[in-house]
């Protein structure tokens, strides 16, 4: 039988049938992923095929399907491991939040990278409108601007006021769409005001880190009622950019992408080469310091936490 994983727990997994039953199941043996060394060889938006085990009212899962696509993280404690977060996505949405908890720039940055990496369109939703002073809101409009201007679609929401919550219904529609984010940033309030009766666990803030307590344990797709599924995660302290040679880097930015070929040196990294465009429209203005001061980062392979 074949069927859709929509919940993984680490040892199980619910995989939803065509007819729209529910098994529990396990993996065979030593499964393993082709090419892909992770800590979980299936995700969430996995299709795959097993093995009713009648008297257990379970199965096991003996083959995965051809993926579509997946997006991937490293944990940045444990540098060698990394996680499929989901597979076969629409697009992803990332909650960004300007402050409790703030959302960097370079999280951002690296979120965009990774999709950009594995070819899945990412929209940027700005939470807790509600809670902008008119220096909040200047600041939002900044960040806005750098996004909008590279392509990345930006909206502004408050989960708790319902602010603009028809927009991102609309663009949910039809769609499987990974949504994820820091702990805190209002991602289960959310998901619960755009879907009544779902009731997600929500959490507060910690009040030693400011950043959110987890309340996600599990990746977990849900069915949309107007159509499509949307995936929730764990919440993200860190984003390692994983299985990223330093020579793809630049493309994954797309005002690098843009101006490559107008280099001096066919192989240019634009460090401190002589005759480089990106540095050229660094300094210019053309390009936002801090996109490029990101790029440097993942370049030099530092890391971010926030």
């Amino acid at each position: 039988m074949q069927g859709l994983v929509i919940k993984s727990t680490g040892s199980w997994y619910e995989v939803l049938t065509p007819e729209g039953n529910s098994v529990n199941c396990r993996i065979k043996g030593k499964f393993r992923t082709q090419e892909i060394r992770t800590t979980n060889p299936i995700a969430v938006g996995d299709r795959v095929e097993f093995e009713p085990e009648p008297e257990q009212q379970t199965g096991v899962i003996n083959k995965l399907l051809e993926r579509r696509n997946y997006i991937i993280r490293k944990s940045v404690n444990l540098s060698k491991q990394s996680q499929i977060i989901a597979a076969n996505l629409d697009q992803a949405f990332l909650i960004v939040t300007l402050a409790s908890p703030r959302t960097s720039l370079g999280f951002i940055d690296r979120f965009l990278v990774t999709a950009e990496a594995y070819h899945i369109p990412a929209k940027l939703i700005f939470n807790k409108l509600d809670l902008f002073s008119n220096e909040g809101l200047e600041i939002l409009a900044e960040y806005q601007s750098i996004y909008e201007r590279l392509g990345y679609p930006c909206y502004s929401v408050s989960a708790t006021e319902g602010t603009n919550l028809e927009n991102i219904k609309a663009l949910l529609k039809d769609k499987v769409t990974l949504v994820t984010g820091h702990s805190g940033v209002g991602k289960s309030t959310l998901i619960n005001a755009l879907l009544p009766g779902f009731e997600l666990k929500t959490g507060e803030i910690s009040d030693w880190s400011d950043k959110g307590k987890h309340t996600t344990t599990f990746a977990e797709m849900f069915a949309l009622p107007f159509g499509g599924y949307l995936i929730d995660t764990p919440g993200i302290r860190e984003l390692g950019v994983i299985d990223i040679e330093k020579a793809e880097l630049g493309p994954l930015f797309p005002e690098i992408r843009e101006r490559m070929s107008l280099c001096k040196f066919h192989n240019c990294r634009h460090l401190t080469e002589p005759g480089c465009a990106v540095l050229s429209a660094v300094e210019e203005g053309e390009i936002d310091p801090s996109r490029y001061e990101s790029y440097l980062s993942i370049y030099h392979g530092n890391e971010t936490r926030n």
